[in-house]
């Protein structure tokens, strides 16, 4: 029996920012950034000005940490910002030895049930598509869809019929050989590459300002602790 209690932790909460209580983004980035190099301050800028918004990944009930954690690494190296997970009845697990701590520059939303994870996606305007061995998209179709929700199955159970239902379009990676389809995140890794192709960064200023603020706070050696020394602003 495989054990992950080495390598594998629960994922925290969203929240606005890992800094103290009372710092805005902009506080935390007047405190911090002089205390960051140019070329880190350049890159941090830079990556998150690429960040899509646009398209967004759904994990329904993932089983696997390892598989989970190399979702996760393929939505940060393809600018993938936002992440919703259901994690039904047991705790989403990563292991940190294949996320590479990728999941600590994502922002990741974890709800109960379906429901709740439909409800911000169709009131944000979001698409709904599967991912099922005779969809009807090809992988070249998904960069059209102007706002699109990637939705991927359970490695054992596959996708949950509340999100076949409200997706209503599926996606196929066409094979050439004999098996029908790929690994959970082999398939994450296709489909997001093919998603993002052609697209631009188009997170709001707002956000691009969040992030940058912490990024530098993940940056800075005992960040908590020179914040601790300043006024919260």
């Amino acid at each position: 029996m495989r054990r992950y209690s080495l390598e594998a932790k629960p994922l925290p909460e969203l929240v606005v920012g890992p800094w103290p209580p009372g710092w805005s983004a902009a506080g935390v980035i007047s405190a911090l950034e002089p205390l960051v190099l140019p070329e880190r301050q350049q890159r941090l800028r830079a990556t998150f000005a690429a960040r899509l918004g646009d398209v967004t990944v759904v994990m329904d009930r993932p089983h696997d940490p390892h598989n989970g954690a190399a979702v996760l690494r393929s939505c940060e190296a393809f600018g993938i910002q936002r992440v919703h997970i259901v994690a039904g009845s047991r705790p989403f697990l990563v292991s940190r030895v294949v996320s590479r701590r990728t999941e600590r520059w994502l922002d990741i939303y974890e709800h109960s049930t379906p429901e709740a994870a439909l409800e911000p996606l169709a009131t944000e305007g979001f698409t709904l598509v599967t991912t099922h061995p005779q969809g009807e998209l090809l992988p070249e179709d998904l960069p059209r869809i102007s706002k699109l929700a990637l939705v991927f199955g359970n490695e054992h159970w596959g996708i949950d019929k509340r999100f076949v239902r409200a997706a209503g379009r599926s996606v196929r990676i066409p094979m050439r050989g004999f098996v029908e389809s790929l690994n959970l995140s082999v398939s994450a890794a296709v489909l997001l590459h093919a998603s993002t192709q052609g697209r631009t960064g188009n997170l709001s200023t707002r956000d691009q300002q969040r992030l940058y603020a912490r990024g530098l706070y993940q940056t800075v050696k005992h960040a908590d602790l020179v914040l601790a020394n300043q006024t919260p602003r």
